[in-house]
């Protein structure tokens, strides 16, 4: 997809030379490009081929939750009713953003198809409603502690407005039983959306808050092993 959208600055880490996969990942609200980065000595596996990781930060803008607080943000939070949390429209030019970051991994030789689109919280909905959108399907989205960032209508409409192509993506989605900033329910009923286009949801559950726990990274790995492998 051809994008005008500007790069966004990002911290990056190669597990070795020549990269042959990207794991592109976007932190959560308030939080920047570092903010993943002690996770990769954690994550990485010997046997897996060399990697780019490519943590961006978010732009900074003002927050209405946050009594209008300019922090970095990949798009505004309205309320905190999930139903109309999201700004659809700082959702949709975050999409684009993103799509320039992949754009640049094929031109550095690594296409969608060997990508791996993964978020936190914000950061994960951004990865979800990207994936939805994609003509050429990435190797797989990883969304933790997450929900589809839509309104009711459009969650309807999903449906008719998934490309085929963006279904055949399998995804990784885990949970905090205890969250308090995203509902679990929220990100079961974001994963029941997915598994009724046709996808693939391996889904996860962890009796945490909103975070990232051990157990957690341990299952992505054996998830992200098999993507590498296949």
């Amino acid at each position: 997809m051809n994008t005008d959208s500007p790069l966004l600055e990002a911290v990056e880490h190669e597990t070795a030379p020549s990269p042959e996969w990207t794991v592109l990942w976007l932190h959560g609200l308030g939080a920047d490009g570092n903010d993943f980065v002690p996770i990769i000595p954690e994550l990485v596996r010997r046997d897996w081929p060399a990697l780019r990781f490519v943590f961006p930060h978010a732009p900074v803008r003002p927050v209405t939750i946050n009594n209008g607080a300019s922090m970095r943000a990949w798009y505004d939070i309205r309320e905190m009713d999930l139903a109309n949390r999201a700004d659809e429209a700082g959702v949709a030019q975050s999409v684009q953003q993103v799509e320039a970051l992949v754009e640049r991994e094929a031109q550095r030789g690594v296409p969608a198809s060997r990508i791996i689109l993964a978020g936190f919280s914000q950061g994960g909905a951004v990865a979800l409603a990207a994936g939805l959108r994609r003509e050429q399907p990435f190797a797989g989205l990883v969304a933790l502690s997450t929900y589809l960032p839509m309104s009711p209508a459009v969650l309807r409409e999903l449906p008719q407005t998934v490309p085929a192509a963006a279904r055949q993506q399998p995804v990784f989605m885990a949970h905090g039983s205890h969250d308090p900033v995203v509902p679990y329910a929220a990100g079961e009923a974001s994963a029941a959306h997915l598994r009724a286009l046709g996808m693939q949801v391996q889904w996860h559950a962890y009796p945490m808050a909103h975070q990232v726990c051990a157990e957690q990274i341990a299952d992505l790995a054996a998830w992200l092993g098999a993507r590498f492998k296949g």
